[in-house]
């Protein structure tokens, strides 16, 4: 696809025009992908990475606008290497022989286009894995049924204020709620190999933020309702990049106090999944985007 007239991929529905080289919407990306980053990585969740990584492809650009991003050099800006499809499907089979356990769509969705058009030509041996900030349009993930193997939305806010205020997403709530519903729909109960690796299923991550632990326990009791359904990934990794200094009460990392009490709040649903420690909040952890 060369270009696109008025996009409505996002929940945003900018109606931007959108040719190969840009756009001029909110994530000003075109309709060819640019990449920061195509490696193995092995900092995922055990069932993603497992012992031989996950085969992450790091789109830029971003649907997102979020305060605090540490991925801030790729996520407004869309720099990096363009790719064609031929380029995509060779770097993916490049990583497939690398051994990886999955390919990994880091922030796809501003591609969702490009990407729908590779998938229903080339179907990688191993499970797609869609890798979003989960403010998604549920019509856009619908699209992608019997293609996704395993969806990894982030739940970031139970309130529309404070995605407006961190992350300049209005209506995150909703959005993100009705397309977590569809992603399930789709992909059902999680399935593992016989190495534990994860084949199929949903992973909702959810990022504590310091000064707003209320707001983890209302996700929680949100995604409670899922409980049957979902594996959580409760993360401590917050760390004030981006322009968090802007924002005094969350220009520091999370506490082991507040960590302890989302800790606690968890123990009252039926969540299970997998749980970060606070040491994880380090800068070691951005990835190095190799191909800006």
């Amino acid at each position: 696809m060369s270009v696109i007239e008025a996009c409505a991929i996002c929940p945003r529905k900018c109606s931007a025009y959108r040719d190969e080289n840009g756009g001029k919407g909110f994530c000003h990306a075109g309709t060819l992908p640019k990449i920061a980053r195509i490696a193995p990585h092995f900092w995922e969740e055990p069932c993603i990475s497992g012992e031989n990584g996950s085969g992450t492809i790091f789109f830029s650009s971003c649907v997102l606008g979020c305060v605090f991003c540490q991925n801030s050099k790729i996520s407004r800006e869309p720099i990096g290497k363009i790719f064609t499809k031929k380029d995509f499907i060779k770097a993916c089979e490049e990583l497939i022989e690398q051994g990886v356990n999955n390919i990994n769509l880091v922030s796809p969705t501003p591609y969702a286009e490009f990407l729908l058009d590779v998938f229903k030509e080339y179907r990688p041996s191993v499970p797609i894995v869609f890798n979003t900030g989960g403010y998604e349009s549920a019509e856009t993930i619908h699209k992608f049924e019997g293609i996704v193997d395993i969806y990894m939305p982030d739940f970031k806010y139970a309130s529309n204020t404070l995605a407006k205020k961190y992350s300049n997403a209005p209506n995150y709530l909703e959005n993100a709620l009705a397309s977590l519903k569809e992603m399930i729909r789709q992909s059902g109960e999680a399935k593992f190999d016989d190495k534990g690796i994860m084949q199929s299923g949903v992973i909702v991550r959810h990022l504590i933020l310091p000064n707003n632990i209320e707001n983890s326990f209302d996700v929680l009791d949100i995604l409670d309702q899922f409980s049957d359904k979902i594996l959580l990934s409760l993360m401590s990794q917050y760390i004030p990049l981006g322009n968090a200094e802007k924002y005094p009460e969350i220009s520091r990392r999370l506490t082991e106090k507040e960590y302890q009490k989302v800790l606690d709040y968890l123990d009252t649903t039926e969540l299970d999944g997998f749980l970060q420690e606070l040491s994880s909040a380090s800068e070691e952890y951005v990835p190095d985007f190799n191909l800006i």
